[in-house]
């Protein structure tokens, strides 16, 4: 269905570009911006605002602008800033390389999937934003999906992961596996591990993303034949503040994996509280908690044998990985990436082998870009730091192999 509507879409765009450039002509002020290259020395910026401009010496077309929204700001601000700083490397190195020049912003959307991201992404669209690279968690992607599809502007998420996001609209893709699929990974892995285990799990009933993973994960281990016993220990955005009574349920039922497919700020909580009353299961969570080293005020010991689903480690000595962590240290005041700053990288780098094997420069108006994006993504296939090989489906959803790691001696160690 999804491949059909696409087609209707190319012969309507076939029109519709006599028409104007849509997006990429609209008025708007461009705030000043930080630049890998230049600044524009534009006024009008704003404290969320952040832009990374190249100088497009040696290059007849303007830069081309690429966008993205996340939580710079609040408890899962782990996430945009890791996402917005996977990104700027890309951008500098693409850039550095000349030829396609890339000028990028990100605003802030706070993990509002609300008003605050779908106003984060006019003001991008207001700035004359051609490609979006968003937006970070999938509660503003939902937001934000249906609105790309009425603007005809490609959007590339790089970790929105419910299915519901790519199948708003043809001109939607992920770089990240989709909740069901991630889930059903996980039981596949915990079927091959730990065939024998009490299983528990926790999730948010009120989170589109943890919910979904929790529901893949549920149906795959029924099938599997993988002993829950705990598959209603749920909490909800309004009393997630305390999970005493979710990790009592899974230690009286003499749980010994618990299954957490929720952020980081949720799993310390759930963590600390274990071993408060001396509860030491293996705890399993999913991409969602890469970034729990890194909380202010946790003790990371106790994420000591922590097993999580993750397509990157910092730890790879692979050169390209190892030049991703060294300048993203660079950056980030010594923080190590974590998987949600890789998949930032990738997301560039994918927009950029498609944008130059399309002509897309920009110049391009976006409707356009959108069009020949979308004829890219049909074929395309990259390697990156997430995935080798890694391609798309023709409803946007990708193929890459899951994998997953263990935290040892406060770094991640692949599992097996």
């Amino acid at each position: 269905m999804k491949k059909f509507v696409a087609l209707l879409l190319a012969a309507l765009m076939a029109v519709s570009l006599f028409a104007g450039c849509g997006a990429s002509g609209d008025e708007g002020t461009t705030p000043q911006t930080e630049a890998t290259g230049s600044a524009s020395g534009d006024e009008g910026t704003t404290p969320q605002s952040e832009s990374t401009d190249s100088a497009n010496a040696g290059s007849e077309a303007p830069a081309l602008k690429i966008g993205m929204t996340g939580p710079l700001t609040g408890s899962t601000s782990e996430y945009g800033l890791a996402v917005r700083g996977g990104m700027e490397i890309a951008v500098e190195e693409i850039n550095a390389m000349g030829g396609l020049q890339i000028e990028f912003r990100a605003e802030d959307d706070e993990a509002d999937g609300s008003d605050k991201a779908v106003s984060a992404y006019n003001t991008l669209k207001d700035w004359g934003m051609q490609i979006f690279a968003g937006a970070v968690t999938t509660g503003s992607s939902l937001a934000i999906a249906a609105e790309t599809v009425n603007d005809q502007i490609f959007m590339l998420t790089p970790s929105a992961s419910a299915a519901d996001v790519a199948m708003t609209g043809p001109n939607i893709y992920q770089m990240c596996f989709t909740d069901p699929n991630q889930g059903a990974s996980a039981a596949e892995l915990m079927a091959q591990e730990w065939p024998e285990a009490v299983i528990g799990v926790i999730y948010d009933s009120s989170d589109a993303y943890s919910s979904g993973i929790a529901d893949g994960f549920l149906s795959k281990a029924e099938e599997l034949g993988l002993n829950v016993a705990v598959d209603d220990a749920a909490f909800t955005a309004d009393n997630k503040a305390d999970l005493s009574t979710q990790v009592t349920q899974c230690k009286d039922a003499g749980c010994d994996m618990v299954f957490l497919p929720f952020y980081y700020t949720e799993a310390a909580q759930v963590l600390t509280y274990a071993d408060t009353i001396g509860y030491q299961p293996t705890f399993f969570g999913c991409d969602g908690m890469d970034g729990i080293l890194n909380v202010e005020g946790f003790d990371t010991s106790l994420a000591e044998g922590l097993v999580l689903m993750t397509p990157f480690d910092a730890n790879a000595t692979d050169e390209a990985t190892v030049s991703f962590v060294t300048k993203f240290k660079e950056n980030n005041d010594g923080k190590i990436p974590n998987q949600f700053a890789a998949d930032g990288y990738d997301v560039i780098y994918a927009l950029y082998d498609a944008c130059v094997a399309a002509g897309i420069d920009g110049n391009t108006p976006a409707e356009e870009a959108c069009q020949l994006l979308q004829e890219q993504f049909a074929t395309l296939t990259i390697d990156g730091l997430t995935g080798k090989g890694m391609t798309w489906d023709e409803n946007g959803m990708i193929a890459k192999d899951p994998a997953a790691v263990v935290v040892t001696d406060g770094v991640y160690v692949p599992l097996g």
